[in-house]
């Protein structure tokens, strides 16, 4: 049993949110809530960004109300950034205002770059002395970070996505005359396991119906090829549905989108356009009406059409990742594990940030077919117990109601901080 720790806990989040990142966010606060080793439980807004400026809020004077209200609440409720601690100014800044205010105990919620940085923030307090637990806590749509079965809210974007191409396979249905080609790019920088996910939507009696043609990452584009694709689907079909991945790249690794050319703060191109670059090719190659939509930010906002699966875990992930702090653990990220029985059964273990740190997971190549755009059973499988379920939302006058939080702020105690250009 480890030493107890006493001090003040901080949860933040970080990175693009998913539709049920508060939902882990309610975990953290309802477990700490319940442990009496934590004094104070703080918010810190906007990520390491708001910590840098001492921007902290007091998450225990929220009511039960509102914090039951985040499981059906889209968005990042604290606020997130895709600020890079790069200066060694920065990182004694975040131990500085830690010991501030008491902070032992540390939750971030965030993909693969948060987790980098949640890891380094660890190793400093080890190397300093500065008794502090750390725990990730893991969210992404991309499904992507190593080591985790899946990530809290993948299940709810693919369920989204998929509940989106049915819809429009209906509306095409009513209009092409084999003469229409619909394009929708979704989101998928490195790995193409949201664009895989759009083949929940065929119907299980009807393998030829929509998405006809999925295009992932982790499959090499041709234009060549993808012209006899979308040809031989409209010899059969009175429209063809295309999914197209954004970080779809030709055979030298380049992206196909011309829409690439800036970059965040950890440097990752800022996607988009691989949906009107197919659209595009359709038409110019082909007698045929193409259209192209991109399905954006409402695929990770869309609580409407939310997993209650992945909501449940996403709040399971944040009350583990408590009770792993509290149990002595640091320097780890709470991870999704599923069960080896026939059934489905997810539990939460824990991995060293430092394997999860800036890896991505790819789609297993077994899992694609031999067409190189389609998916087969293995993926299914892999995929269908993470959809099921909805999250039910209140609705007032016609309209969701979703919740605010107080944001009650902790008072400064350091003067203020200028953040790296």
């Amino acid at each position: 049993m480890s030493e107890e720790l006493l001090g003040n806990c901080l949860v933040a989040q970080s990175g693009g949110p998913t539709s049920v990142i508060n939902s882990s966010l309610a975990g953290v606060v309802s477990e700490a809530l319940n442990h009496e080793c934590i004094e104070e439980i703080y918010g810190g807004l906007n990520g390491v960004q708001g910590i840098l400026q001492e921007q902290l809020i007091d998450l225990a004077s929220e009511s039960q109300q509102n914090i039951r209200g985040l499981r059906y609440t889209p968005g990042a409720a604290l606020g997130t950034c895709r600020y890079k601690l790069r200066s060694e100014a920065d990182f004694d800044r975040v131990l500085e205002v830690f010991e501030a205010h008491n902070i032992r105990y540390f939750f971030y919620a965030g993909g693969n770059d948060s987790q980098d940085t949640a890891d380094k923030i660890s190793k400093l307090a080890q190397k300093k002395g500065y008794a502090l637990r750390v725990i990730g806590v893991p969210k992404t749509i991309d499904n992507d970070l190593v080591t985790t079965d899946h990530t809290p809210g993948y299940g709810s974007v693919i369920k989204y996505i998929s509940t989106s191409i049915r819809e429009i396979a209906c509306d095409n249905g009513g209009m092409g005359q084999h003469d229409l080609v619909q394009v929708v790019e979704v989101m998928g920088r490195s790995a193409g396991w949201i664009a895989a996910g759009a083949s929940l939507a065929k119907y299980k009696d009807n393998p030829n119906s929509a998405p006809h043609l999925i295009y992932l990452p982790e499959v090499p584009f041709s234009e060549e090829k993808y012209i006899q694709d979308v040809t031989k689907v409209l010899q059969k079909e009175k429209f063809c549905l295309v999914v197209v991945g954004e970080g779809l790249v030709d055979a030298d690794g380049n992206y196909v989108s011309t829409d690439s050319q800036s970059a965040d703060a950890f440097g990752h191109s800022q996607l988009g356009g691989a949906g009107e670059y197919l659209r595009r090719l359709a038409e110019e190659n082909l007698s045929v009406k193409a259209r192209s939509i991109k399905l954006g930010m409402a695929q990770r906002a869309a609580v409407h059409c939310a997993s209650k699966a992945d909501s449940d875990e996403a709040f399971m992930a944040g009350q583990a990742a408590v009770r792993a702090a509290v149990a002595g653990e640091t320097d780890k990220m709470v991870i999704l594990v599923r069960s080896d029985n026939d059934g489905y059964v997810c539990e939460t273990g824990l991995a060293p940030l430092s394997e999860i740190a800036n890896g991505v997971k790819l789609l297993p190549e077994s899992w694609i077919n031999e067409d190189g755009v389609s998916m087969n059973y293995n993926f299914i499988k892999y995929a269908l117990p993470l959809i099921q379920g909805e999250i039910e939302v209140p609705f007032d006058n016609g309209m969701p109601q979703y919740i605010d939080l107080k944001k009650i702020k902790v008072d400064r105690k350091l003067a203020a901080y200028t953040l790296n250009a």
